[in-house]
């Protein structure tokens, strides 16, 4: 209690309270294999509650930097702290606390649901199982289901079942690596509203994707390439700080237009998109002046268009040297 006369300690700030410590925090994160540099000195922030998408072609590096960050891979070079514990030496702490959600199906298909999660229950050590396991039944509406064989299960149940046993030790972090590969867009968009869902409950998911309009559902993103992290952002800083310029082309002979500006002055990427054709490059006035020029000549014509998320990608794509070669 305050004396009479005397001065009381001011309210505290709330914007001079410390920030909260990123989910996963890394600098320089580098991994070799061989004379091979597979990873190339990440640098990467995700804060708690946050749903970053992890892009890239093929081969550029994502399931290595995952496989780092979630303790199954030691860094050759750099360092990095996950939900507090250090990617060197508290490996084994991270594990625990993170749920990991591969490329392939990794469930017995000779067990039924249940018993799948019965088994990963055990693993984990879990007090109460079969408790543990009605509750995530029910939460991901698997209760119905529960008796069906793992094998006999569809892409999109199959892939239920795993969130599910990722889910299951209540984690911190939920790394997701490709995980609506060959699924229906129904089952997809049912997955990202159930991702969305946890992320409100204070879940952090990292998820790597090649799909643009999963991509577009993470709150930010990150591009690697080729082992090097080349844009992060939100969707919209990405396609912002890309600086490109599209056009779209309508009209009859849109094949050979198209095969008129392939490689022409100011043209990066020429690409059909129905009966349409969409012209991207990073200087716009070359662009605009060759495009204009060929679609007058063609008689078809020509509109500004907003660059997409996947006119970005595949620029970048095209900017980054194959450190496999």
């Amino acid at each position: 209690m305050t004396a009479p006369g005397q001065a009381s300690d001011p309210a505290p700030d709330p914007a001079s309270a410390p920030a909260a410590e990123p989910a996963i925090s890394v600098r320089g994160l580098t991994k070799r294999f061989g004379d091979k540099t597979v990873v190339d000195a990440v640098t990467l922030d995700v804060a708690a509650g946050e749903i970053m998408g992890f892009l890239g072609p093929n081969g550029s590096g994502k399931t290595t930097t995952i496989r780092l960050m979630c303790g199954l891979l030691e860094p050759d070079a750099g360092e990095g702290r996950v939900l507090g514990h250090d990617i060197r030496s508290d490996r084994r702490a991270i594990k625990r606390a993170v749920g990991y959600m591969t490329q392939r199906f990794s469930f017995y298909e000779d067990l039924t649901i249940a018993e799948n999660l019965r088994f990963v229950a055990g693993l984990y050590g879990m007090a109460s199982p079969r408790r543990v396991v009605s509750d995530t039944l029910a939460d991901l509406g698997l209760s119905s289901r529960k008796d069906q064989l793992a094998g006999s299960l569809s892409g999109g149940w199959k892939q239920r079942l795993a969130l599910a046993a990722c889910i299951m030790h209540r984690p911190k972090l939920l790394i997701l690596d490709e995980p609506t590969a060959g699924v229906d867009p129904k089952a997809r968009r049912d997955f990202w509203d159930e991702i969305h869902a946890l992320a409100q409950d204070g879940l952090t998911v990292l998820v790597s994707t090649h799909y643009m309009d999963e991509a577009e559902r993470c709150h930010r993103i990150a591009y690697i390439s080729y082992g090097k992290l080349v844009a992060q952002g939100t969707t919209r800083q990405v396609v912002r700080d890309a600086g490109l310029t599209t056009l779209v082309l309508s009209g009859k002979g849109i094949a050979q237009v198209a095969r008129d500006l392939t490689g022409a002055e100011g043209v990066d990427q020429v690409a059909p998109f129905g009966q349409t054709l969409h012209v991207v490059g990073h200087d716009g006035a070359a662009l605009r002046k060759t495009v204009s020029r060929v679609a007058k000549a063609a008689g078809v014509e020509m509109a500004a268009a907003d660059t997409s998320l996947e006119d970005v990608f595949i620029q970048l794509m095209g900017e980054s040297q194959d450190n496999m070669q």
